[in-house]
Formats: structure tokens, sequence, C-alpha cells
């Protein structure tokens, strides 16, 4: 009897999972990206995850969870 083995292998190409963060006092969405992605300037892409939550990126309030793409 033979057996065949095969590994299942994961692809680089897998979405990552998204993390959630929960706005703080005084923290911007660019304060966020800064801590997420190392450059205030990736505020773009937390603004864009959030749209349906987010109406001003400019007004983000203490308690408000934003998904972290």
């Amino acid at each position: 009897m033979t057996l065949s083995l095969q590994a299942s292998v994961a692809t680089s190409s897998a979405p990552s999972a998204a993390r959630t963060h929960v706005v703080t006092k005084g923290e911007s969405l660019g304060r966020i990206a800064a801590h997420y992605y190392g450059s205030v300037d990736a505020w773009k892409k937390i603004y864009e995850a959030n749209r349906n939550t987010i109406s001003d990126p400019n007004k983000i309030f203490p308690g408000q969870k934003l998904v972290i793409p």
C-alpha cells in the first residue's frame, strides 16, 4: 500500500486579518496611522476602510471602533 501525503501551503496572496482600534482621547487618524503603519500619511487607508462610520476624517471620537486594514 502506498500513501501519498500532500502539504497545504499558505500563499502570500492570502489576505491579512484586519485589526480593530478603539479611539482614545486626543487621537487622530494620522496618529493612529503612524502607530500602525509608521507614517501619518497612511491615515487615508484607515479612513477608506471606515467610510461607513466616519463622516469627517477630522472628527473621530473616543470609544469609536475603527478597522485597521
